[in-house]
Parts: structure tokens; C-alpha cells; sequence
């Protein structure tokens, strides 16, 4: 068996799931809030050919085992994984008052360097808590303050934000108020660590251990609340379509060269062997 074989199908799966992850950034180049991903592709440990006991050099050697280094085999590459880009997008102004973005973001590195964000909480389907930066809220018949596809928007305290009608003000500072009083304060999340994070479905966040803790309890968390505009997502197409004709490349690519490694099996099969 030739080893190209398993160098040329692992440079085609990688291709794949680059494509694939690709066509969905693209997709959702017009969801607000959506964060592209991002994938980071590694090569598998390369190995050490050698070559024991020729002829030549037991002879010199008196007979002793030899090792001769012949080279390095590299197997393939791979996704080792596939990370969300937290960079913030454009702002849109809708004026709908329903509408609310997070902006001026400014946030301090943690130790391990990495630069952490902010996100709007809310009430995921079994009750537990979810993140989001999908500021495109609504209200459901009951005035409760929700995302587009039903979860509940929750305050400061954890509690779904229920109001009189959408005639409100949000203050920049994520103060809900009615009739000229606060009436709720948006619960905003800070993650030091947004890689940490678990990426479910309509662009929904989970934390792994517990919950986030409140970005309005740190002093180095800098953002303000914009009513009336939402975040566009941060995919570039352009950029996006360039990758992914490049994958599709490096896909078709590998294929000809396990095209190629099939049909000098066959030759070795069906006639060599007959020789």
C-alpha cells in the first residue's frame, strides 16, 4: 500500500472541512452578530525512515545491526480546530427601538494573552443561560423582551426583561427605561476567554464551567449599548470567497494524486503481476 494514499485523502478531508466551514461563514455573511469561523490546519507528526542491516554495512560493521536514516515521511495534515472570530462587526442603524448592538468595546488581555469580549445573556430553551451578540431583539405577546428565534433576553439579576410596550429608551450605559424610570438593566456577560466558549445553533454561545460573570462588575471592561442599530456580521465575502476557491483547489488537487497513486496500483496489480 503506498503511504501517499493516506497523504492525499487527509489533504482531501481537510479540504472539505475548510470548504464546508467556508460556505456556512458565507452563508451568514447577512446575520447580525455573527462571528466567522476560523480554522487552524496542523500536520500530523512526521515520521523517521530508516533502513536496517544492508549488506554492505553489516559486512563493515562485522555484522553488528546498522541503522541508516533515510528521511522523513510526513502523513497528512488535519483541522486541528475551529474557532469563532470575535472581531466586532459594522453597526446598521434600523432605528427600531427593539434593536440594540454593543459598541466601543474595549477589553483588557488576560494572562494568556488572549483578548476577551462581551455578550448579551439570555434564556436558552431548557432555562439554563446563553450568550449572544445578536442584538436583534423583539416582543413576544406577553412584552417579554426576546431574540429572533424565541429565547428570552435576561437582566442584570437573570430574570427575562418584561415591558409596558416598545415604546423604551436604552441608555448607553444598558439601562432599560419607561416612562422617564429604569425599569431593567441588560444582563451583559464579559468572557476572558471567548475561545472557551461552545458555539451552538443561531449564533448562541455556552459556557463549559458555570456562568459568566457580569462585565459591568469590571472596571477594564469598557462598551456601550446602541439602541436603534444592530451588529452586522464580521465575515468578509470577498475574503471568504478567495479561501474557499482555494480549498476547492487543494481538494481537487489531492484528488488527482490519489487518482494518480489508483492507477499505478492497478498497473502493479493487473500487469506487473502477470510478468
Amino acid at each position: 500500500m503506498f503511504k501517499g494514499f493516506y497523504s492525499a485523502a487527509s489533504g482531501m478531508l481537510t479540504g472539505q472541512r475548510r470548504a464546508e466551514m467556508l460556505t456556512n461563514n458565507l452563508a451568514n455573511a447577512n446575520t447580525p452578530g455573527f462571528k466567522a469561523d476560523q480554522a487552524s490546519t496542523r500536520a500530523f507528526p512526521e515520521m523517521l525512515l530508516s533502513r536496517i542491516n544492508t549488506p554492505t554495512t553489516a559486512k563493515r560493521n562485522g555484522g553488528l545491526p546498522t541503522v541508516n536514516q533515510i528521511g522523513t515521511l510526513n502523513t497528512g495534515v488535519y483541522i486541528q480546530d475551529v474557532t469563532p472570530n470575535f472581531n466586532q462587526g459594522d453597526l446598521t442603524k434600523t432605528e427600531l427601538t427593539t434593536d440594540i448592538a454593543l459598541n466601543n468595546i474595549t477589553m483588557p488581555l488576560s494572562n494568556n494573552g488572549m483578548q476577551g469580549n462581551v455578550f448579551f445573556t439570555v434564556q436558552s430553551q431548557s432555562g439554563g443561560t446563553q450568550y449572544t451578540r445578536n442584538g436583534n431583539f423583539t416582543m413576544d405577546g406577553a412584552g417579554y423582551l426576546t431574540t429572533g428565534t424565541g429565547q428570552l433576553v435576561l437582566d442584570t439579576n437573570g430574570q427575562p426583561i418584561q415591558l409596558f410596550n416598545d415604546d423604551f429608551i436604552v441608555t448607553e450605559d444598558g439601562f432599560i427605561q419607561q416612562n422617564g424610570q429604569n425599569v431593567a438593566r441588560l444582563g451583559i456577560a464579559y468572557a476572558e476567554n471567548p475561545n472557551s466558549l461552545s458555539k451552538t445553533a443561531n449564533g448562541l454561545y455556552e459556557a463549559n464551567e458555570g456562568a459568566l460573570p457580569s462585565a459591568y462588575n469590571n472596571n477594564q471592561v469598557q462598551f456601550t449599548t446602541k439602541q436603534g442599530y444592530i451588529e452586522r456580521s464580521n465575515v468578509d465575502a470577498t475574503d471568504t470567497m478567495t479561501n474557499l476557491l482555494t480549498a476547492y483547489r487543494t481538494f481537487e488537487a489531492n484528488q488527482k494524486v490519489l487518482q494518480a497513486y489508483d492507477r499505478s496500483m492497478d498497473k502493479a496489480v493487473n500487469e506487473i503481476g502477470k510478468v
